[in-house]
């Protein structure tokens, strides 16, 4: 194209000509924007660009009816947020299980999982993969109707994100409009926000430059990584228009495609439509067949590594067959079909200090060395884990001598060797006998590394994580007591053990920061009603190790007082359903500990109490020995409502349909599972149905 600049585009008489001639402007704005930013070969001058834009600003300005949300001029704009709203992603945005073995061998364990899901004979074909890069950045939900971008969030909790559209909305290489002519009503693209680092060492040196001339609040930035989720977190999109950011499509969330349009039925077939509408894909992903191929690929890119203009952590293998990602499925909250494999950490050369025991917020005692300063993988390293005791003595980690030192994972440091023929002296290293922080015995139980502080209700280190277990939903509850007004109340000396919750007073809450006496109130009325729980609930807030929901609700069922729970020896606990040596062992610890038995009694001298029952038998219940799933919305049980009905009658809950299923309760809006349960014939209840099958009226 001529490098000449367009002529000056004549507004018209009529509100018509300008909407055309503003349509015209986006079109090509949106053109020569994916030339420049995605495929890198612009076809204008930046002065022509220039004069287009402007010209399309100044229509918008004249004719503010003709401002569009996917507007070019929209990419910076808005006034600074106060907060970002929160964002329920519509499909949950999950994590992928990590292979640490940084060899070949990672790859090949991988292929094999994935084989044996999919029930593969030795002599059957290999599967197809895409393997793809492990951006070190932040990721991001894209959503797109009928092709204009309408939000961003990030990854939150994978439930829910908070919305950053404004700051998104600066990153040129992210498409306001998808450029497709039928574009689908909805299309949730997943990818990373990243910083390249030519632009980061810019970044820093205009950084370094603001602070030699005296500007306050500036700094520089550790890593890429770091500076771009600050720059996507900024509350001012003017401030995150400054610092430049590039971005990678990886994946879908919602999608939504219009009546009679056929979906890809591979992985790549998307990124292959994705890149087609205008969104960018790492050049370096490509199709491996079979664990050989996969393993050339993380040898490649390892070699690359160094080379490439970003930073990545590993590489990504995806089974490419959408219909065999279904196969595979999910455990826990992982896919079974893709798995992200990592590269050996930087490492560097230091001198240990000291050895120090630090005690976690659950309890766990972990020696830590503490480090001459060292520069490795992007951050200074002070501290390094050392993990447990056994760790620490097979490495023979002592004071004064020189150790390798590596960021393992590129997250957290760790001593990897010892340099023993630079040792000076000192001795082996011995975890102590009682917890350093609080005095109580440090536990190591039987098959387990770790040791851990047995006083988990009266040690300080873990004295927040103790109420916050205590108040979350699925035990005692108490609503509006979270993380912050928890380490508030507990760094004001408000709080030093859970009873302190109960003899908290109005005039002390005031005196928190964004304590009105209003909010004040509620949490005093929230802890009141704290204290009508169940034993089942609080057993489980207790924070028993090794005791999560389903086992306190056993325990509840088979003791009945908690009298009876706490004097128990450890074989009358192994006689509950589902309980072995080492949770009997962890009950057994946790109530001989004298102090945790007081924080017991002082809970219930202060009003928290339940309905003491008899001892149940399951064989008697309802769903006893019963499978159940549940789907759907039902018209007036909450899912954990209906959850807790069924296991109080015995039955168990599931998570999806299989031949092993008893029951299915559906509600509105029933899905896969429904459809599944029908052709699986598994029987299909309703609320009222339910609720009849548990109280023997049906």
């Amino acid at each position: 194209m001529s490098s000449n600049t367009l002529p000056a585009a004549s507004l018209g008489p009529t509100d018509a000509a300008a909407a055309e001639r503003a349509g015209q402007l986006r079109e090509q704005l949106h053109h020569h924007a994916h030339r420049y930013y995605v495929l890198d070969d612009p076809e204008l001058p930046d002065a022509a660009y220039d004069e287009m834009f402007a010209q399309l600003q100044a229509l918008e300005a004249a004719h503010p009816d003709l401002q569009v949300s996917d507007s070019p001029t929209r990419r910076v704009g808005g006034a600074p947020l106060a907060q970002f709203a929160s964002v329920r992603h519509a499909v949950p945005m999950l994590s992928i299980r990590t292979e640490t073995d940084t060899e070949a061998s990672g790859a090949h364990a991988f292929d094999a999982r994935v084989r044996r899901e999919l029930g593969l004979q030795p002599d059957d074909a290999a599967v197809q993969y895409v393997a793809e890069l492990k951006f070190d950045g932040l990721a991001i939900n894209l959503r797109y109707e009928n092709g204009s971008l309408v939000q961003a969030a990030t990854r939150g909790d994978g439930e829910m994100g908070e919305d950053v559209t404004q700051n998104i909305r600066t990153i040129g290489q992210i498409p306001l409009r998808l450029q497709a002519q039928q574009p689908p009503p909805v299309l949730e693209v997943r990818g990373e926000v990243y910083m390249r680092r030519d632009d980061f060492e810019a970044l820093n040196e205009r950084q370094r430059l603001k602070i030699a001339q005296g500007a306050r609040g500036e700094k520089t930035f550790v890593n890429p990584r770091n500076a771009a989720a600050g720059a996507v977190r900024q509350l001012d999109p003017a401030i995150a228009a400054q610092r430049p950011l590039s971005f990678f499509a990886y994946g879908l969330g919602q999608v939504v495609l219009a009546p009679g349009e056929a979906a890809p039925s591979s992985h790549e077939g998307w990124l292959r439509l994705l890149k087609g509408w205008g969104l960018p894909v790492a050049d370096q992903t490509r199709l491996a067949v079979g664990a050989d191929e996969l393993v050339d690929f993380h040898r490649q890119i390892g070699q690359q590594r160094d080379a490439l203009p970003f930073d990545i952590d590993g590489v990504v293998y995806k089974v490419n067959s959408l219909a065999l990602q279904q196969q595979l499925g999910f455990v826990t909250r992982e896919p079974r079909w893709a798995v992200a494999h990592k590269y050996p950490a930087q490492e560097q050369l230091t001198e240990v200090l000291a050895i120090d025991v630090q005690v976690g917020r659950t309890g766990k005692l972990t020696p830590v060395a503490k480090l001459a300063p060292v520069f490795v993988g992007g951050v200074t390293v002070t501290h390094a884990t050392l993990h447990n005791e056994d760790e620490a003595r097979r490495k023979d980690v002592r004071l004064g001598d020189t150790v390798i030192v590596r960021r393992a994972g590129d997250v957290i440091p760790e001593v990897v060797a010892v340099l023993p023929e630079r040792r000076k002296e000192g001795e082996p290293f011995v975890m102590p006998a009682r917890c350093p922080v609080c005095g109580s015995a440090a536990v190591r139980e039987v098959g387990e590394a770790d040791h851990r502080c047995s006083g988990g209700l009266f040690c300080p280190a873990q004295r927040k994580q103790a109420i916050l277990h205590y108040a979350q939903r699925r035990a005692v509850e108490i609503e509006g007591l979270g993380d912050k007004l928890v380490e508030q109340m507990v760094d004001a000396g408000l709080i030093r053990h859970l009873p302190d919750l109960y003899r908290l007073g109005l005039s002390a809450l005031l005196g928190l920061e964004r304590m009105a006496e209003k909010s004040a109130g509620n949490l005093l009325a929230a802890i009141e009603q704290s204290k009508t729980t169940t034993l089942a609930r609080f057993v489980y807030g207790l924070g028993i190790r090794h005791v999560g929901e389903a086992t306190a609700k056993e325990l509840a069922r088979h003791f009945g007082q908690l009298d009876d729970l706490m004097s128990a020896s450890e074989d009358q606990l192994m006689q509950v359903s589902d309980i072995g040596p080492v949770v009997a062992a962890s009950l057994r610890t946790f109530f001989d500990q004298a102090h945790n038995r007081e924080v017991v009694e002082q809970l219930r001298a202060l009003g928290v109490h339940w309905p003491e029952m008899q001892a149940a038998s399951r064989s008697g219940l309802a769903l006893s020995g019963k499978t159940l799933v549940i789907t759907g919305t039902l018209p007036s049980l909450s899912r954990d409502q209906a959850k807790e009905l069924i296991e109080s009658a015995g039955g168990k809950v599931a998570g999806s349909v299989s031949q092993k299923t008893d029951y299915l309760v559906a509600g509105a809006e029933a899905g896969s599972k429904l459809l599944k349960a029908q052709t699986l014939g598994v029987t299909v209840l309703d609320e009222p149905q339910l609720l009849g099958l548990i109280h023997g009226t049906t």
